[in-house]
């Protein structure tokens, strides 16, 4: 926005007001009641000798105990389908004969949450951009523990797919307005952290998920009980998530200028500076598929898909691949999907500071090489030594961290706030037909053509992501949500 625009901002009614100067130092005086974020005095908006108070733009406050709590529990969403996709491998493998599941439906069963996600992820960004973050931020976790208690009720595979679905539809929703929540509120310099910590919950609910199966496998009706555990998680995330309001960068995209300062105010205390943020937008969903946006979106959706087809194929059906590679069975294949479940979550840990050192578009370049090599040798040693098998996993595990982290932060800072949440919730419902019908495909690929092809084709997958990356990957390190979501924005 142009200083002009900035300056007929600030001067009109209900403008972009300063609430208060800044301490010396770029320190807020008071605060606001979440406690006071470190300032950079860099930032500040008045001019040196001018005599005005400095002020600090919206992008490089610091970080606060409420903006963690923003990021955690925004987090609860990846961590739900993590678990629900995590439980349904376990549970599989007890319900079967109890409910007379075959093939077919140990199939509809394990793709239910993910069609429910992509309609849900489709629908929901649209909903959230259109009338706030926050009014489904509750209800929505609320409706999957109505959901998880009634599958323990369950008679027939027919009633658990039906119920999946819905959890998946109610999962799916929750991911734009989570990601856009994380970032409209965390300032830039954190927001690599942030993302990464969404992408890490996807792996601590999985193996939350394994521990879970792991004491309830040999219990008597044990399945009924792992389907209807993730009530637990439900009440700890609506509880976290009950004070958390409306995203100030949303309302001002809204034209609700004095509610937007009212939680800016609430949040980071005086001297925050919104004027360099959006104006009033109009939502318009027919956007992302115009331009620029129409590219971007294409290529969050690839990567997306090309990193979480191999990832879903191995978590859903987890125990069954690792005991075709003599892994063992039962107990002892859920350890082992859990060691590899922690080397998933262990990855994000490096590719989180990586994306800011080294930039977003060498990190997914170098990880999606990295994985298809893994996954390629296991394709081509289906009957390597336990030891071969056992690094190439941890191998793609650990590197699936750099395209897992920037699959979450790539939709956020591309697209401006207007329709931010309708771009995440496209890209992410791009990825999940892909991976509908590869999960509904593997058991019967497995049956047909070995564990070998199944890795090879995992490694082709990958490898598309990694020539998508070559060509579309930007470079937002460093950058402002209104520089990165600028259609002119190229990343080169």
């Amino acid at each position: 926005m142009d200083s002009a625009s900035r300056a007929s901002r600030s001067a009109a009614p209900g403008g972009c007001r300063e609430h208060g100067g800044a301490a010396p130092g770029g320190g807020v005086p008071g605060g606001g009641e979440h406690g006071a974020p470190e300032l950079k005095a860099s930032s500040a908006q008045g001019t040196e000798g001018s005599g005005a108070p400095a002020r600090v733009r919206l992008d490089d406050v610091g970080m606060t105990p409420f903006l963690k709590r923003v990021t955690l529990f925004s987090s609860g969403g990846p961590f739900l389908e993590g678990y629900v996709l995590g439980i349904i491998g376990v549970a599989l493998t007890r319900m079967t004969p109890d409910l007379g599941i075959n093939d077919h439906w140990s199939g509809m069963i394990g793709v239910a949450a993910l069609v429910g996600l992509f309609i849900g992820a489709s629908v929901g960004g649209w909903v959230t951009d259109l009338i706030g973050r926050r009014k489904m931020f509750v209800i929505d976790v609320v409706t999957i523990v109505v959901l998880s208690v009634l599958c323990m009720f369950i008679t027939s595979p027919v009633q658990l797919f039906i119920l999946r679905f819905l959890i998946g539809i109610t999962i799916g929703a929750d991911y734009p307005i989570a990601t856009s929540m994380i970032t409209e509120f965390t300032p830039r310099r954190y927001r690599s952290i942030s993302m990464g910590v969404i992408a890490a919950m996807w792996y601590v609910g999985a193996n939350a998920a394994y521990l879970a199966g792991f004491f309830l496998l040999d219990v008597p009706g044990g399945w009924r009980w792992m389907l209807g555990s993730s009530v637990i998680p439900c009440l700890i995330i609506l509880v976290g998530r009950w004070s958390i309001p409306e995203s100030p960068r949303w309302l001002l995209a809204k034209g609700r200028v004095e509610e937007a300062e009212a939680v800016v105010l609430q949040v980071y205390g005086e001297g925050i500076s919104m004027d360099d943020e959006v104006t009033a937008t109009k939502t318009r969903f027919s956007k992302i598929f115009r331009g620029t946006y129409l590219r971007r979106v294409l290529f969050v959706g690839i990567i997306w898909l090309c990193q979480a087809i191999p990832m879903f194929a191995i978590y859903t059906y987890g125990p069954r691949i690792i005991g075709a590679f003599g892994l063992g069975e039962g107990r002892a294949s859920l350890i082992g999907e859990l060691v590899i479940g922690t080397l998933f979550m262990l990855g994000t840990i490096p590719a989180m500071f990586l994306a800011e050192s080294m930039g977003r578009r060498p990190l997914i370049l170098g990880c999606f090489a990295v994985m298809a090599a893994a996954l390629a040798v296991l394709g081509f040693l289906p009957n390597a030594a336990l030891g071969t098998v056992v690094v190439c996993f941890g191998i793609y595990a650990l590197f699936s961290g750099g395209p897992g982290n920037l699959e979450w932060l790539y939709p956020n800072e591309l697209f401006p706030t207007d329709i931010r949440a309708s771009a995440m919730g496209v890209a992410m419902a791009i990825s999940r037909i892909g991976t509908v019908v590869s999960i509904y495909v593997l058991p019967s690929f497995m049956n047909d053509h070995g564990t070998g092809p199944t890795m090879l084709a995992g490694a082709a997958i990958t490898l598309l992501g990694f020539v998508v990356s070559v060509f579309w990957a930007p470079e937002t390190k460093g950058r402002s949500l209104a520089e990165t979501g600028s259609p002119d924005f190229t990343g080169r």
